[in-house]
């Protein structure tokens, strides 16, 4: 039985451990929690990020990386972003030659200002390997309940994308292949600060024609800083652009949203992030996209202002009172 490695036992790291199980793979399953891998070990369910859906025999968890590495080829990073550096230089040691890294992870590290193919390439620089990523619209509650989904892969390799595309479509996870590595890893980054401005949005009650047009003027955002940076811009137009900032901006399962929301009817940050268990990635996102477009010169109002909110305690209300107030400018200049 071919088997592959998947890093990261969250909800999305553990609905794609079942879709490579139903395929017929053995899933070598990394848990970082104790608690985790304790009720997914007695339960086979995980309880905490996808309840409710039965693990398969074929998805072994482990807490061990020499023991979920040992002989892989393939290896599924599905780590917050924030820890992707430190999880990725303790598994160097571990790591098969000309292995195969594949991102599920959507996010920039906030030091380095490094989406993760600048990160693995920073911290595996004296490896081999090769590297692709994999994004688009897709909540992992859904994935599990093999409801239809269509996301995309990206690497420099044609032989790599095609690889990655035939192990993971199946009858209802369609997959696209792309080569805009940069452009697929920002979109499913930015577009969670659009998610959480969405949010904040809907709770303030601001209606549907605010939100259209946040999610608009967020996707020039993103497109904008992407083109600055070397993507493409047609990339932000597609599944991992488009079709994710709408998903994300439009859905109660989306965290980032949720986190907006609950901003837009007063709650204070910190009380929201410590009430939840699963990462938010465009809160930490925010602060690297801000420090990115300051640094580019890149104009992106709406960034700055959701990173105002979350991190120099600006009202939700007066952060939309000022992105309304902004001098009037053509559409497309």
């Amino acid at each position: 039985m071919q088997s592959i490695a998947v890093i990261g036992a969250g909800s999305w790291g553990t609905a794609l451990a079942l879709l490579l199980a139903e395929k017929g793979l053995e899933v070598r399953l990394w848990v970082h929690g104790k608690e985790t891998y304790e009720k997914l070990v007695h339960y086979r369910e995980n309880v905490f990020y996808l309840p409710g859906v039965k693990l398969p025999e074929n998805i072994l968890p482990t807490r061990s990386l020499s023991a979920v590495l040992k002989g892989q080829k393939i290896i599924l990073m599905v780590v917050p972003s924030h820890v992707f550096r430190e999880i990725t230089t303790q598994m160097k040691p571990y790591l098969e030659k000309e292995c195969l890294l594949i991102s599920a992870t959507k996010g920039i590290e906030n030091e380095s200002l490094l989406t993760m193919s600048g990160v693995t390439k920073d911290v595996l620089k004296e490896i081999s390997f090769q590297y692709a990523v994999l994004s688009g619209p897709s909540f992992a509650k859904e994935v599990a309940a093999k409801l239809p989904t269509a996301v995309t892969v990206a690497a420099a390799d044609k032989d790599v994308t095609a690889l990655v595309q035939r192990l993971f479509s199946t009858a209802y996870f369609r997959v696209y292949t792309h080569s805009d590595v940069l452009g697929v890893e920002l979109g499913g980054a930015l577009k969670n600060i659009m998610a959480i401005a969405a949010g904040i949005c809907d709770g303030l009650g601001l209606g549907a024609n605010a939100r259209a047009a946040l999610i608009t003027r967020g996707l020039v955002e993103m497109s904008r800083l992407g083109q600055r940076l070397g993507a493409h811009p047609q990339t932000f137009a597609g599944l991992s652009g488009l079709g994710d900032l709408v998903l994300t901006c439009t859905s109660t399962l989306s965290r980032n949203y949720t986190v907006g929301r609950r901003l837009g009817k007063g709650e204070k940050i910190t009380d929201i992030l410590n009430s939840m268990r699963m990462v938010a990635e465009g809160v930490k996102t925010s602060k690297a996209a801000y420090r990115l477009a300051q640094r580019e010169g890149v104009e992106m109002p709406i960034v700055n202002k959701i990173y105002e909110i979350l991190y120099q305690e600006k009202s939700p209300l007066d952060g939309l009172k000022e992105l309304l107030s902004r001098t009037p400018k053509p559409e497309f200049w």
